[in-house]
């Protein structure tokens, strides 16, 4: 853990670097760490089928991916930011999955579409209202690509209910 702690620690130094200036940074101060690490678990005498054994494994199958982050500066250490803005999405599926109930099946639906209107730039009630006024209207059962003009990232939205 030592040795993540480093890493994590130089990395919040690194954040507000240029590509540049935190890949000559990483280069400099994380690689040591990282070769350090690498050479560590190379050399731990673990046991078959022992927790660290599978740990340490899977650990030197990856190792490579925790270098990539050493030789661009544009890459971090880890996927936190990509993740960190779906996760309340993964977490309500996971407790939505099972829901029998129509009520749930539309927490869901609902959710997803919040989260793709967020993601798109869309301010949700103009979403929602534009939606709920216009699509009854339409012939979308008979021109289904109608609703092409109707997603999130189209030009028809963006102009209409953009933040």
């Amino acid at each position: 853990m030592d040795y993540f702690d480093q890493l994590y620690r130089l990395e919040r130094q690194y954040k507000h670097l240029s590509p540049g200036k935190r890949r000559k940074a990483q280069q400099k101060q994380s690689k040591p760490i990282v070769e350090k690490f690498q050479e560590w678990v190379d050399k731990s005498p673990f046991f078959e089928k022992n927790t660290l054994d599978k740990v340490s494994k899977n650990t030197l199958n990856r190792v490579h991916g925790l270098k990539v982050s050493l030789f661009d500066g544009r890459i971090g250490i880890d996927n936190n930011p990509a993740e960190n803005p779906i996760r309340p999405n993964v977490i309500d599926r996971k407790n939505w999955r099972f829901s029998v109930s129509e009520a749930g099946a539309k927490r869901m639906h609902c959710l997803s579409l919040a989260e793709t209107a967020k993601a798109n730039g869309i301010d949700f009630y103009q979403y929602l209202v534009k939606l709920r006024m216009e699509l009854p209207n339409l012939p979308i059962h008979q021109q289904p690509q109608i609703l092409n003009k109707y997603m999130p990232w189209s030009k028809n939205i963006q102009a209409t209910c953009a933040k």
